[in-house]
């Protein structure tokens, strides 16, 4: 809902604040007066292109800034597009130029023209000489009849979006799958021959200084036999051995004890020391007995060490990062392969989703059909009681490439004169027309949602006493479902307006300036007798007035 316009330096606005609330309000003025500048300074906001002619003659710059309660989509849009708005008031800004610059604000965060637009087509249609219109955007219409349609409506549309988020998914994914399928092929080979390499050594935590250990002792083999064996001659196969020296010089000293007691604890050392060799003799010869002279082992332990080190180069220092490398091959490999099943999966779940998409996407058609016509006939008649009694209106259905909403396109066509085939909306030259045509639809739509501000300009062009009649209670009755602005110059359409704002022509200081004001209950009379008796106000117009307004 619009809450309030600012405009300044517009033309022959020189500085206008004005407030509305919900509901239907009637704006009204004198011929020439700029009720249509106000139309001009909110377009600007909801982001139409601008005119350099609008800036004020002698003014640097102008500028306008509309106030709106969104509803809760534009809020989501906001939060979108990258103005994040909370609970708040949605503030929007246009600055224009006199040499031709402007600038969009949104919130005060400067904004490009696009996206104020984007901002602005959900929250208000302009309806007359402005193309700020959503029955001018065919891209609009399907949206129209889903509406009207209702419930049922909505709940296909749910599904057949999940449907198509599914199908554009599924998509995805295989385009990636094909995308990196030879990548993928030569990972895989890789991993394989990782895999196979490594499993095929057998690697076990320790066994590097296991084999190092074995293969140190059996090449010093030759040298440790003979350290053993010319240990084994000096000890006790020698001319003179140790064990045979030992002995003697035990004899000897054991012959010296006799004649001096204190060498006792020499005999002992001596025996100790003759044991002693006895017990390394039985060292050694287990020793010799143990020495291997196995060459055949020795290149197995070699060529198995080799195997490590050419592993180690590639994979990790040791046997635990061998292995390490080797769980994470193994778990990459499985899910590669495992990604090849997948891709089939996946077309798969592809195909299913496109049969269940298309089900749906039949079951809503059929449901647009059938009730295409009944919207166009509903919106025909409101236009013969709107004072064209030969409206023609259509709400034609044809078939398009399937998307988030279905495989229908519709093109909604009028007609204003007998005989003539019903053209799209876009061909519509009449602003009068335009508004009275959305009229007409927003009465049928009354309650069923769609943009919350309506603003119409020339709905009452041509209108006579019986048909404006009409059109003002129409209008009353779209108050009650959106905020319905109308320029008038029609005193029944004025009359049941729950507020009207007067745009007022006046002379300051030799320049001409407009005001803009809200009027008071007495106000009103004195403005629709105005409008039923033109400048001059009789008692007569008065009282036509006060008549209006309590009807």
């Amino acid at each position: 809902m619009l809450i309030e316009l600012a405009a300044e330096n517009i033309a022959i606005l020189d500085r206008v604040e004005v407030r509305f609330g919900p509901g239907f309000t009637a704006i009204s003025g004198e011929t020439g007066a700029g009720k249509s500048l106000l139309i001009d300074a909110i377009s600007l906001c909801l982001g139409e292109r601008a005119d350099t002619g609008l800036v004020r003659r002698g003014a640097t710059s102008a500028s306008v800034r509309a106030v709106f309660d969104p509803p809760g989509n534009t809020r989501a849009l906001l939060e979108e597009l990258g103005y994040p708005l909370g609970d708040e008031a949605l503030f929007l800004q246009r600055d224009l130029a006199a040499e031709g610059k402007s600038s969009c604000r949104i919130n005060g965060k400067t904004a490009p023209l696009s996206v104020l637009k984007q901002v602005g087509d959900s929250l208000a249609d302009l309806h007359g000489q402005h193309e700020h219109q959503s029955l001018l955007n065919a891209a609009t219409h399907l949206g129209l009849l889903d509406a009207w349609i209702g419930d049922k409506a909505f709940s296909l549309l749910e599904k057949i979006g999940s449907a198509w988020e599914d199908i554009s998914r599924l998509r995805t994914e295989i385009e990636e799958l094909q995308k990196n399928a030879e990548e993928r092929e030569r990972s895989i080979d890789v991993l394989r021959f990782q895999v196979a390499e490594i499993e095929q050594l057998g690697a076990k935590p320790g066994e590097i200084e296991e084999l190092q250990s074995e293969l140190r002792r059996l090449e010093s083999s030759e040298s440790l036999s003979a350290a053993l064996e010319d240990t084994r001659e000096i000890l006790f196969n020698g001319e003179v051995s140790a064990k045979d020296l030992v002995s003697k010089a035990l004899h000897r000293l054991e012959a010296a004890a006799t004649y001096d007691p204190s060498l006792g604890s020499a005999v002992d050392a001596l025996r100790n020391a003759l044991i002693g060799v006895e017990d390394a003799s039985q060292g050694v010869k287990a020793g010799i007995d143990r020495v291997e002279y196995a060459p055949e082992r020795i290149e197995l332990l070699a060529a198995r060490l080799d195997e490590y080190s050419t592993l180690k180069r590639k994979y990790g220092e040791s046997e635990e990062r061998i292995l390490e490398f080797l769980d994470k091959a193994r778990a990459d490999l499985d899910r590669l392969e495992r990604m090849e099943a997948l891709g089939s999966d996946t077309v798969s779940r592809l195909t299913q989703a496109e049969s269940q998409y298309a089900a749906i996407a039949t079951s809503l058609s059929e449901l647009r059909r059938v009730h295409a016509s009944k919207f166009a006939n509903l919106v025909e008649t409101e236009l013969k009681e709107l004072g064209m009694p030969a409206a023609k209106f259509t709400c034609e259905l044809t078939d398009k490439p399937r998307g988030r909403d279905g495989i229908d396109q519709i093109e909604l066509g009028f007609s204003a004169n007998a005989g003539e085939r019903a053209m799209p909306f876009s061909k519509i030259a009449s602003g009068g027309e335009m508004s009275r045509v959305m009229l007409a639809v927003k009465t049928v739509m009354a309650g069923k949602g769609g943009i919350p501000t309506l603003i119409f300009d020339e709905i009452d062009a041509g209108l006579g006493g019986q048909t404006a009649a009409v059109v003002a209670k129409k209008l009353a009755s779209l108050g009650e479902n959106y905020q319905v602005l109308v320029i008038t110059h029609v005193p029944q359409i004025a009359s049941r307006a729950v507020a009207q704002v007067s745009i007022e022509k006046d002379v300051i200081d030799g320049r001409t300036v407009t005001r803009v004001r809200e009027l008071s209950a007495d106000e009103r009379v004195s403005e629709i007798a105005r409008m039923v008796g033109g400048e001059k106000v009789e008692e007569a117009a008065i009282a036509n007035a006060k008549q209006l307004l309590s009807d």
